[in-house]
């Protein structure tokens, strides 16, 4: 949902000494504003490791997560366009950076060349191994509740927010499609740090879903230009699979994340959407997670939430949740607080709106 304000785009220094003739593009602003209210019963200590005790906050981002950024096309015609895309996230609660890796436009910075071979994208991007864990989601990886704050909980934001990356995605042939992904480190002599690759493989036709993707990541350091929350050493693989009928979405999942030195998260999850009107829609998930390491470590979430739509770009939303870990799993409830949680059962709810432009 967004609305274009177009024109030329301002040609560069010396082209504008020079003078040249140059193709009209579409630039267009855009955005979502995320807002709630929420509770929680219980939030993790990270000093002791204990209960902190109750809370009550406004928290941005309990559906979808604040941003704001532009976007632009130009036709190069032959079937060949040159796009890019400049976002940034922002907590609303309270006007800082947020929802991202920390820069100023730390979601996506990239240029992508695309047509009927596919696209070549490069910069800071999601991988196709974030986009398929999305896709295979319950719960569309909503920031509270879903397969997302157990992603964030595991590995930060690794994978999510790829610096340095260069992506290949294929058309789609008979529902099938691919994409590959290689980010570098820039570290000189040391082609390892903060190296990433990814991959996915989606069939996604007449209501039947599946999708296949893994992600292998090293560690960087202070000189890589990759912020260190983003090169978390880990691999990950997933399997999910879906079914659409009529109003009914179903999805389940199955994802792997081997973190060095930490847990072998096992993560089986699952759930179902209904859109009850065109305006209202309803949604339910469970995922189990195991450390292959250690099975006394585990953890139980489930979810569930309604959607409201007042208008093509206002959305109002509650959503209920409630996690129970065990051992030293300290799964959360949510990307943007709490993030952690301490053994024991633990439930939250909030109330939200959001608004697109």
């Amino acid at each position: 949902m967004q609305i274009g304000l177009h024109g030329a785009v301002a040609p560069g220094l010396f082209a504008g000494l020079m003078g040249c003739a140059c193709a009209q593009s579409n630039v267009m602003l855009y955005g979502i504003i995320d807002d709630s209210l929420s509770y929680a019963s219980k939030t993790l200590n990270p000093s002791t490791g204990r209960d902190a005790g109750h809370q009550i906050a406004m928290i941005d981002g309990q559906s979808f997560g604040s941003r704001f950024g532009m976007t632009g096309v130009e036709n190069l015609g032959g079937g060949v366009e040159v796009s890019f895309k400049l976002e940034s996230g922002i907590n609303i609660a309270n006007g800082s950076t947020g929802n991202s890796n920390g820069n100023l436009f730390g979601r996506q910075a990239w240029l992508q060349v695309g047509g009927n071979f596919g696209s070549l994208t490069a910069g800071l991007q999601f991988s196709p191994f974030v986009m398929a864990l999305i896709e295979s989601d319950a719960r569309s990886a909503s920031d509270f509740g879903s397969l997302a704050p157990i992603y964030v909980d595991s590995v930060i934001t690794t994978g999510l927010f790829n610096s340095n990356a260069i992506t290949y995605s294929s058309p789609t042939f008979a529902g099938l499609q691919g994409s590959v992904m290689i980010a570098v480190g820039g570290e000189a002599g040391n082609f390892q740090a903060a190296r990433q690759y990814s991959g996915s493989l989606t069939y996604d036709r007449n209501g039947v879903f599946a999708n296949a993707a893994f992600y292998s990541g090293n560690a960087g350091d202070a000189i890589t230009s990759a912020p260190a929350s983003s090169t978390v050493a880990f691999t990950g693989r997933t399997i999910g699979v879906g079914y659409t009928f009529g109003n009914l979405t179903f999805r389940a999942v199955f994802v792997n994340f081997k973190i060095t030195g930490s847990f072998d998260s096992r993560v089986y999850g699952g759930g179902v959407s209904y859109a009850a009107t065109p305006a209202l829609t309803l949604d339910a998930g469970a995922w189990l997670t195991r450390d292959g390491n250690d099975s006394i470590n585990h953890s139980i979430l489930v979810a569930t939430g309604a959607r409201y739509l007042l208008s093509k770009r206002t959305m109002l939303y509650t959503q209920f949740g409630y996690v129970n870990n065990s051992g030293k799993m300290n799964t959360g409830l949510s990307n943007d607080g709490p993030l952690y949680e301490p053994s024991g059962g633990a439930f939250g709810a909030n109330v939200g709106i959001t608004h697109s432009f």
